[in-house]
């Protein structure tokens, strides 16, 4: 399901389901109607009609007089004229943008109850595989994996893979591992697997997968698995370990958006009167920190830790005897 990430980018998870329900409800509608009924422009509408289309939902123009789009099946009010196939497509668009929006979150689960049985483990699946986390950490975007893709339909289908992988230190090994799912944060994206029979869950970067095989064993998938929990406990886990330092800095009330860009969920305002802010920022070590702050130059004040404010004045001499 390759299409996915490019079609959510271009249309919006609540128009899709609008525009799917609209034409449930009315078996034919026109890209003039449908711009109408969601206030979009006509293009927008038929761009939109076209994305599910090449996705693989079944949304057919009929041209000529009395024209328009369908949904295979014609009027009705549930989804059980979808294939096996066809339900896949849909869910694996719609899963992403589910993470992003409790109103959409239950718009999926009600469309999902609404597939005949034997389509709905398949469906729940390609829901559930990709998860989006828009809350970044720092790190500059990066083009998708092609992985990814492979990864993303062995979680659909329940199956192992085979991962050659490069870990952190560059050291390369090959795991087989029970794939649950995928979550894309700030442009990088990480797996979450078991292995070896474990029941622990691990994380593992997708750009240092350097080839991944799907294989024919089916995948343990622990009783109650949800993707977007274990996710939140891996944030949770990560932001500890990244916020062990924690300096205060004292700056202009005009410069707090930027810095707060920079940091993010690092930042937190302790006082602020306008004209002056305290706040306090952290990152995995005093040299981190201190390095992320040495570009402000005299714009921010270090009150404290000391660990901090010596790494700046070390930092500080070694800039002077490079250029000065």
């Amino acid at each position: 399901m390759s299409t996915f990430s490019g079609i959510m980018g271009d249309m919006r998870a609540d128009r899709m389901i609008a525009t799917l329900l609209l034409m449930q409800s009315r078996g034919r509608v026109t890209a003039a109607e449908l711009a109408r009924e969601l206030e979009v422009s006509v293009a927008t509408a038929r761009r939109d009609l076209e994305a599910l289309s090449t996705a693989g939902v079944p949304v057919y123009p009929q041209p000529g007089r009395g024209g328009g789009w369908s949904l295979v099946g014609g009027a009705r009010t549930d989804l059980s004229g979808l294939t096996a196939p066809e339900s896949t497509a849909l869910f694996t668009l719609l899963g992403p943008a589910a993470s992003l929006s409790p109103e959409t979150a239950s718009a999926v689960r009600k469309l999902l109850r609404a597939l005949p049985g034997p389509f709905r483990a398949d469906a729940e699946s390609a829901a559930s595989a990709v998860r989006l986390d828009d809350l970044g950490w720092g790190e500059v975007g990066r083009d998708r994996p092609a992985a990814v893709d492979v990864v993303q339909q062995a979680v659909i289908d329940r199956v192992k893979v085979r991962v050659d992988y490069r870990n952190r230190s560059g050291d390369g090994s090959t795991t087989l591992l029970d794939p649950l799912g995928l979550v894309a944060k700030d442009g990088v994206w990480y797996l979450i697997a078991t292995r070896d029979g474990e029941t622990d869950t691990r994380t593992y970067r997708m750009d240092r997968v350097r080839a991944v095989e799907p294989t024919d064993q089916p995948a343990d998938r622990p009783a109650g698995f949800d993707l977007a929990r274990e996710w939140r406990r891996v944030v949770e886990y990560v932001e500890s370990r990244r916020s062990l330092v924690r300096a205060t800095v004292r700056l202009a009330g005009r410069h707090l958006g930027v810095l707060r860009d920079h940091f993010g969920t690092y930042l937190e305002v302790v006082e602020d009167d306008g004209d002056r802010v305290v706040v306090t920022v952290a990152a995995h070590t005093a040299r981190s920190v201190a390095e992320q702050l040495a570009g402000w130059g005299a714009m921010v004040e270090v009150t404290g830790p000391d660990a901090v404010r010596e790494e700046l004045a070390r930092i500080g001499q070694e800039l002077a005897e490079a250029y000065g």
